[in-house]
């Protein structure tokens, strides 16, 4: 296990793959590091997978507000809903392929809305690189996660994507 000293910042091309649902899985056991000196461990994060998963905001075509998930991996997307919740998530893929990873959970606060709202993360890092300089990133500091650690479940609050995206295992969750 590395030391803190020995955490390895996760630079925006980390997540230039693709492969949205794995490294949604990969994110369990980083960290997300706020400037003022903060971190907490990721517990939670679901997958939302380009232009045909019915789930994600891009599944509706290319919109002022879903234009930062259009963008290069390693980029912050956040947005509000419901008129209430800021909502962290960190676009993946190519630029043009609309995917992101939704922060569902950290070690002590559970909840997306209540995470945004504790750590005082809010729109001004909408379309910024995850990055020490932008006082938001993310850090792997070598925390193993056993495999029957992680559960792998449907996604929560999608069933307007119809029957086979909203059952979808992409979000997962340290048990």
């Amino acid at each position: 296990m590395r030391s803190q000293q020995q955490s390895l910042i996760l630079t925006p091309e980390h997540f230039k793959s693709a492969d949205t649902v794995s490294l949604a899985r990969s994110l369990l056991g980083k960290y997300l590091v706020l400037k003022k000196g903060s971190s907490y461990m990721i517990t939670e994060v679901e997958a939302y997978d380009g232009p045909t998963d019915l789930a994600c905001h891009a599944s509706h075509g290319r919109t002022k507000r879903t234009e930062t998930l259009f963008s290069q991996g390693g980029i912050w997307y956040v947005y509000l809903i419901y008129g209430i919740h800021e909502m962290l998530n960190l676009v993946t893929g190519p630029e043009d392929y609309p995917a992101a990873l939704l922060i569902r959970g950290l070690e002590g606060v559970s909840g997306p809305g209540r995470l945004t709202k504790a750590l005082d993360i809010n729109r001004r890092f909408n379309g910024k690189k995850a990055s020490p300089l932008v006082g938001l990133h993310l850090e792997d500091r070598g925390t193993a996660i056993a495999s029957k650690s992680i559960q792998n479940t449907p996604r929560i609050g999608v069933n307007y994507a119809g029957p086979i995206w909203s059952q979808k295992k992409y979000r997962f969750l340290l048990t």
